[in-house]
C-alpha cells in the first residue's frame, strides 16, 4: 500500500518521517487538522504539550478508523506549532503512535491555533 522513497543523494530524514511515500491502490483521505479536544466533552485536554500531542494523534486515530483505516494508512503529515521549541516533546510523541515507513511530514510554527492551543496535526491518508 505505501513505500517509502529514500534517495542516497537528499538528507536522510533526521526523525519519524520519509522522505517521499508512494502509495498505490485504495482511496486518499484528507484529513482536517485535530487539535486536542476531548471528544467526550469538547474541550481541550488539561496539561502540558505531551498530553495535547496525544490528544491530537488519538483523534487523527479515531477518523481514520472510522474510514477503516489506522494510522499505518498516513502517507503525509503536517504538524503545526504554537512554538517550535515544543518540536522534540511532540515528535517524542508522534513517533510512538506511528511505525515504519513513517509518512513524509512538514513541521512549521505559527502565531496561533484555534482555542489556543499548542499543537494541531492535519494529514492525507490511503484507506483499502
Amino acid at each position: 500500500m505505501k513505500t517509502a522513497i529514500q534517495s542516497p543523494t537528499a538528507p536522510a530524514a533526521i526523525g519519524p518521517y520519509s522522505q517521499a511515500i508512494a502509495a498505490t491502490a485504495g482511496r486518499f483521505l484528507f484529513l482536517s487538522g485535530q487539535i486536542p479536544l476531548d471528544p467526550a466533552t469538547g474541550a481541550v485536554v488539561e496539561g502540558d504539550v505531551q498530553a495535547q500531542a496525544h490528544q491530537v494523534m488519538r483523534n487523527l486515530r479515531a477518523v481514520l478508523e472510522a474510514a477503516g483505516g489506522s494510522l499505518d494508512n498516513l502517507v503525509k503529515t503536517t504538524v503545526f506549532l504554537r512554538d517550535l521549541n515544543d518540536f522534540a516533546a511532540v515528535n517524542g510523541v508522534y513517533a510512538s503512535y506511528l511505525t515504519p515507513p513513517f509518512p513524509a511530514r512538514a513541521t512549521v510554527e505559527v502565531k496561533r491555533l484555534p482555542r489556543d492551543v499548542a499543537v494541531e496535526i492535519d494529514g492525507i491518508a490511503v484507506v483499502d
